[in-house]
């Protein structure tokens, strides 16, 4: 695990910096719990029901158990496919061509259609579609290239839920972290962060809660999950440790890892605040996609400036 992360850190790296305090502490954390709590009761509208404070206590018990054995939790996980590490030693060469690339991208016609589908993104908004595989290398470059294999990466953990709410929600979480990934790497040059980092960040912060709703799928009597927004709070910040401590374990770079597990926290550094504006930029992204709130809410207007929004209207067309 450690050599593939390495070799995707190929790009070089802003220092971490300090988080701007001057903005208003207490209204930016309220509108986020506002996010948080809009964001939750959606995502267990299915499963969700009035759990008693034992239960609730019980089920956040069990992940921050699993929080001090990273070892069993990465567990879970499964392997990435074989080709992208070979892929990311090509990005990680100085003298690879673009001939190359094209040729081991070649290898899977999946992953070439997802270069193609890529470029032709939101994201990269091509004056002309790009059907072509070279034009789409072209266009992502090797940042973008790498940031795709990343996602590629990590996506089989969609598949790790063992069945009812969990195997459900994990699709709704994914598409929000895929979200937040981008979110996170376009926040990032404004605060002085990693671009990749932040998208290895956003990433990962939702890992522990995959894996959080298979324990309460498993704890629970019916597969049920408790619904109230005051849990989703706190489920949020144990599985955030969670994932944090299995990055950790898989040797990510220290500094996504604090990033991770410092959200909410007095140790916020600049690649934090990438990671906690794309989450909930990602949020919003979502709920507005599944018509929970309207593209002009107040929410929106309310929890992001005029770069943020621009932002959020990039999500709406991001891979998922």
């Amino acid at each position: 695990m450690k050599k593939w992360i390495d070799r995707m850190l190929g790009a070089d790296k802003a220092p971490a910096a300090p988080v701007d305090t001057a903005q208003d502490e207490a209204a930016t954390r309220d509108l986020a719990i506002l996010v948080d709590a809009a964001y939750y009761r959606w995502l267990t509208a299915s499963a969700g029901y009035q759990a008693t404070a034992d239960v609730e206590e019980h089920l956040l018990d069990l992940v921050r158990t699993l929080a001090l054995d990273p070892a069993a939790a990465s567990g879970l996980v499964p392997r990435i496919p074989e080709l992208i590490p070979q892929l990311l030693r090509d990005l990680a060469d100085d003298d690879v061509s673009q001939g190359d690339l094209a040729r081991s991208v070649e290898r899977d016609m999946v992953l070439v259609a997802e270069v193609i589908r890529e470029a032709n993104s939101a994201y990269y908004r091509p004056l002309q579609a790009v059907k072509s595989l070279d034009g789409a290398l072209l266009m992502l470059g090797q940042n973008g290239l790498r940031m795709l294999l990343a996602r590629i990466a990590f996506r089989p953990l969609v598949r790790m839920a063992d069945g009812g709410f969990a195997r459900r929600a994990a699709p709704q979480v994914w598409n929000q972290a895929e979200k937040c990934a981008l979110a996170s790497s376009l926040m990032a040059p404004g605060l002085g962060a990693g671009v990749f980092e932040a998208y290895l960040a956003g990433l990962m912060q939702n890992l522990g809660l995959l894996v959080a709703f298979r324990l309460a799928e498993r704890a629970t009597e019916g597969g049920k999950i408790p619904g109230s927004s005051e849990f989703g709070a706190r489920l949020f910040a144990v599985s955030r440790s969670l994932s944090a401590s299995i990055a950790a374990h898989w040797e990510f770079p220290p500094d996504v890892v604090h990033a991770i597990g410092s959200v909410g926290t007095p140790a916020a550094t600049a690649l934090t605040g990438a990671l906690e504006r794309g989450d909930q930029i990602a949020k919003l992204r979502v709920l507005i996609d599944a018509r929970v709130i309207a593209d002009d809410d107040t929410l929106v207007a309310d929890a992001l400036d005029s770069f943020e929004r621009r932002c959020l209207g990039k999500l709406a067309d991001s891979p998922a």
